[in-house]
């Protein structure tokens, strides 16, 4: 392990605003959306792909965290997300989007995924979801990624 490596192991990333989280997550979701509904018969496959790869887009940037000035990155070396881990830290969301077909159940279990999420955005120092704890990502502003 060279020195760099060293010591990017030893910076901490500052916790993202929540809001901010939230309104880059809300613009991905009005993408999926407008899949969704302008593309017939592709348009829910392209939703759910946007859904998966998005944080893997411009190195680590889906479209909202992009406009936000948001990045997901890896904690231990500070690499930007990469499709693979994308579609790993958003699988919750993607079993929701699958589900949205059933009636009640599928509005409700991305409901309940989005509660969850959230708590644990709110209750972690760092502000790791699910997705982050399982595949060692963090979300992170680009103009104050340490503290």
């Amino acid at each position: 392990m060279n020195e760099s490596e060293k010591q990017a192991e030893k910076q901490e990333f500052a916790k993202t605003r929540i809001l901010n989280r939230v309104i880059a997550k809300s613009i991905d979701f009005i993408i999926i959306a407008a899949l969704l509904e302008a593309i017939p018969k592709i348009g829910y496959f392209a939703g759910l792909a946007y859904l998966l790869i998005g944080d893997g887009l411009f190195e680590g940037k889906s479209i909202g965290k992009r406009l936000l000035g948001l990045k997901v990155v890896f904690y231990e070396t500070g690499a930007a997300c990469t499709f693979k881990a994308s579609i790993i830290r958003n699988f919750i969301f993607a079993i929701g989007y699958f589900l949205m077909i059933i009636p009640l159940i599928g509005f409700l279990f991305p409901l309940i995924v989005l509660f969850f999420e959230s708590m644990l955005i709110i209750g972690s120092d760092r502000g790791l979801r699910f997705g982050d704890e399982l595949i060692k990502t963090q979300v992170v502003e680009e103009t104050r990624q340490f503290e």
